[in-house]
């Protein structure tokens, strides 16, 4: 075996340990990244191309960092930094609130606990649209939704496991990991991804997972019996009493909507996302300082726009630069290159690819909780290897951004299942119990729909 590809299996191997032992995933992947251009220097190896390395090829992969963070800024960094700026004031102001207080009027008239299950399931899956965070979704909708699902009689169990489930494929173009994907494998607008790629599938999966949902919650609950029902922590479940009024509903659907108007009706006008957001936060701004006054007060509350943007940066954007780096560091010292020339002579490769990058996928998000690493880290992947397999990029990196969201709620060790384990007062095996079937027949449905897009 080629000594560079041993060093790199070393170094992946190292980094997919630390990473399941809970070390700083971003920390991880740059060092290993480095690792593999020092290693790639040592081997005499060029890092970077003529006339953009720092004269000395020691100090190449820290200009290599440098220019992923630029290159992040000018494509989809600075847009998931706005994004989160604006998801950061809409939780400030109470829309999100409101927008989940209004889905949810139509559940309290059901009774029936288990008619209950998948509808809960798509309702939250349709409030990911607006709150993209499967974590913040989760703290939000225990707050609010659990109460009422525990009045209609759904035990504590079945109610954590259709929350904890609830932020995972939904085919949103506000979503960070969509638009990545769309930069990367060459879609001029996000929209076209999502509608003519991710909704084909991910749609009818969601579908199957609320399907699932029914008959593995109630199949659960007759198993489990009085201990499906747990008492629950009544400080967890705090609401806003002071909501502010049923309009704020639609300000965290504006960018959802401009973007879709925008994206398939008026091409003609150049507007992305970054525009559209900050209209929508400027919209939001001045009918709350309308609505309230103050303007100095209502100044001060925007800077939570800025602060969101803050967390957009170190939560996402320098998670994509470190997975970058990685890539960077394989791609130095031949990983990649060696890899597409194995595959490139093999038949029915698009299907091997499919199934080896979700699969990869699926184990480490299972075992770090983490799904938005390991997809960052592989999608920049994507495109050269399906090049020199000649197969659709689209059929590798798709299936494995799904698997990265769904497996994501299967992890005892990821934050959603933690949050929802704890206002129930029980351990998050107990909540992976709850969602690991519904979630694993969306990962068989996910393959199998994919196969049957691009395959046949």
């Amino acid at each position: 075996m080629d000594v560079a590809l041993i060093i790199s299996l070393a170094v992946l191997v190292v980094a997919g340990y630390a990473i399941a032992k809970n070390y700083d995933t971003k920390l991880v992947l740059f060092s290993a990244g480095i690792v593999l251009m020092l290693a790639a220097a040592t081997l005499g190896l060029p890092i970077l191309s003529v006339g953009t390395g720092t004269g000395t090829v020691w100090l190449d992969p820290l200009k290599q960092i440098e220019l992923d963070f630029i290159k992040q800024f000018s494509r989809a960094g600075i847009i998931i930094m706005v994004l989160f700026g604006f998801s950061a004031y809409m939780s400030h102001i109470g829309a999100n609130d409101v927008a989940v207080k209004i889905m949810s009027k139509p559940i309290a008239k059901i009774r029936s606990p288990y008619i209950l299950v998948p509808i809960v399931f798509w309702i939250g899956s349709l409030l990911s649209l607006i709150i993209p965070s499967a974590a913040s979704l989760a703290v939000i909708l225990m707050a609010t939704l659990y109460p009422i699902l525990r009045v209609a009689k759904m035990s504590s169990l079945s109610a954590a496991g259709v929350i904890a489930t609830t932020a995972t494929i939904v085919p949103t173009p506000l979503g960070g990991d969509n638009v990545v994907a769309a930069k990367i494998l060459g879609f001029e607008h996000v929209v076209d991804y999502v509608t003519m790629h991710h909704a084909v599938i991910s749609l009818p999966v969601l579908v199957i997972i609320g399907i699932a949902h029914y008959f593995w919650q109630k199949y659960m609950d007759k198993r489990q019996g009085a201990a499906a029902f747990t008492d629950v922590d009544e400080s967890k479940l705090t609401t806003n009493n002071q909501l502010p009024p049923a309009y704020y509903a639609l300000f965290p659907l504006i960018p959802l909507f401009l973007i879709v108007l925008f994206g398939l009706f008026f091409r003609q006008i150049k507007i992305g996302l970054v525009e559209i957001t900050l209209f929508s936060f400027a919209l939001a701004f001045i009918v709350e300082l309308i609505r309230k006054g103050d303007l100095r007060e209502q100044m001060k509350n925007s800077s939570l726009f800025f602060t969101g943007m803050g967390q957009g940066f170190s939560q996402v954007v320098v998670l994509i630069v470190a997975a970058s780096t990685l890539v960077a560091g394989l791609t130095a010292i031949g990983a990649i290159s060696t890899v597409a020339s194995l595959v490139k002579e093999v038949n029915n490769v698009g299907i091997g690819l499919m199934f080896i990058f979700s699969g990869l996928t699926a184990l480490i998000t299972l075992i770090s909780g983490s799904g938005n690493a390991v997809f960052y880290s592989f999608i920049e992947l994507i495109p050269s290897i399906a090049t020199q397999a000649h197969v659709d990029p689209v059929m590798i990196a798709l299936p494995m951004q799904l698997t990265s969201n769904l497996i994501r709620a299967i992890s005892p060790v990821s934050a959603v299942v933690i949050i929802v384990a704890s206002v129930v007062k029980v351990s998050p095996i107990e909540v992976v119990k709850r969602t690991s079937v519904p979630l694993l027949v969306g990962f068989v449905a996910t393959l199998i729909f994919t196969l049957i897009r691009y395959s046949f």
